[in-house]
């Protein structure tokens, strides 16, 4: 058995430990629990919270993709004055804050995942923040090495109240300032724009014209900086496009422009040509997992799209599989993909059963059928 003390620095960091921490693993925590004291009276109680160190045998893990937040589950193995051994207790996982992983058989590319994630740059800059306007709400994204994580979700007044609106345009107008002032707010409670490459403001109608000059006016009025200065890298969507759909949005020009050579924009690419391909009854892509390793047999395989929840599956003889597979790709010099399932992609390449390939040249008849 080894062990190792791991310090998750970003919420990319749980995401990467949920896929890696797998039932029967070991998870050793200095934690926190409320306890109540009974006083001298005996009929009276009062509580504190006591420091102590929990060694849990996993059953457990569970990742919150709104809230960024991994929470493990398992029975209490040693002693101490609070919980007792056989015991359940549950665990959140939080960033910077150290704990110990054991595992009785440590895998390669477990190994390597953490490697990868220690010698990953820490708080790099964002790809993007969104801020897209829906009908009664804003929704404030963050995506970020190929994560998207909605970080905030503010709703108008009429929705609050079950879409009364008011009768005078001056009312109307106080309402959306209101509106506007809580989006804002919310924008800069997450979002560093020191640390943010570039913010897309997207709507259907002329909300993110009118966001971006109210951002700009509120700034000034409020002597905030970071906005005062990053204003010429905060850019309004063609609305047109969007629909309202943050898949969409991603892929417009405007969008995609702002994401030159980030895998984000290579991730969306290569998956615009294989809905192309489809589209268009091409021989140039294959699906499912037996076709695929044909496809690369014969290498054929020009460009691999995988969901890490294939590539980092619990199954060991599966991740095995997969990972052979993404391994031969990279060593023929080809690319490999890996979406992770908190992108806003993964539910459309989930539609092609989590893997597909974008082939070199058109291969005899493959079955598709079989995986």
């Amino acid at each position: 058995m080894g062990r190792v003390t791991i310090i998750p620095e970003e919420s990319d960091d749980l995401w990467i430990l949920y896929n890696i921490i797998n039932p029967d693993d070991y998870v050793t925590i200095d934690t926190s629990r409320k306890v109540h004291h009974q006083l001298n009276d005996g009929k009276n109680t009062t509580a504190s919270r006591v420091r102590l160190s929990v060694h849990l045998k996993v059953t457990y893990r569970d990742f919150d993709k709104d809230s960024s937040t991994l929470c493990i589950q398992g029975r209490n193995l040693e002693p101490n004055g609070y919980v007792v051994v056989g015991s359940f207790h549950t665990l959140t996982l939080e960033c910077n804050k150290p704990f110990e992983l054991h595992k009785k058989v440590w895998k390669h590319d477990i190994v390597e995942a953490l490697e990868e994630r220690e010698n990953h740059e820490v708080c790099p800059d964002a790809e993007l923040t969104i801020n897209l306007f829906q009908q009664d709400h804003a929704e404030i994204y963050l995506i970020e090495k190929g994560v998207t994580a909605m970080v905030s979700k503010v709703e108008t007044s009429s929705s609050r109240t079950g879409g009364r609106k008011s009768s005078s345009s001056s009312s109307f107008s106080n309402t959306k300032n209101v509106f506007f002032r809580e989006v804002f707010a919310a924008f800069i409670k997450h979002v560093d724009l020191n640390k943010v490459k570039n913010t897309v403001i997207a709507s259907e109608d002329s909300k993110k014209d009118e966001f971006r000059r109210f951002m700009i006016s509120e700034a000034k009025r409020m002597k905030i900086i970071s906005v005062e200065e990053n204003i010429g890298r905060i850019v309004v969507a063609a609305g047109s496009g969007c629909n309202g759909d943050l898949k969409d949005l991603l892929g417009e020009s405007t969008v995609m422009n702002l994401m030159k050579d980030s895998m984000v924009r290579l991730q969306i690419r290569a998956l615009r040509k294989v809905w192309d391909m489809v589209s268009s009854d091409s021989d140039c892509a294959c699906y499912r997992l037996k076709s695929v390793e044909s496809a690369q047999e014969m290498g054929a395989i020009e460009t691999l799209l995988i969901s890490d929840e294939l590539y980092r599956s619990d199954e060991v003889a599966t991740r095995k599989r997969y990972g052979c597979l993404v391994k031969a790709v990279k060593d023929s010099g080809r690319d490999a993909l890996v979406y992770s399932s908190m992108h806003v992609l993964a539910e459309q390449l989930q539609q092609f059963t989590g893997i597909v390939a974008i082939l070199i040249f058109p291969l005899p008849v493959l079955d598709d059928d079989a995986y």
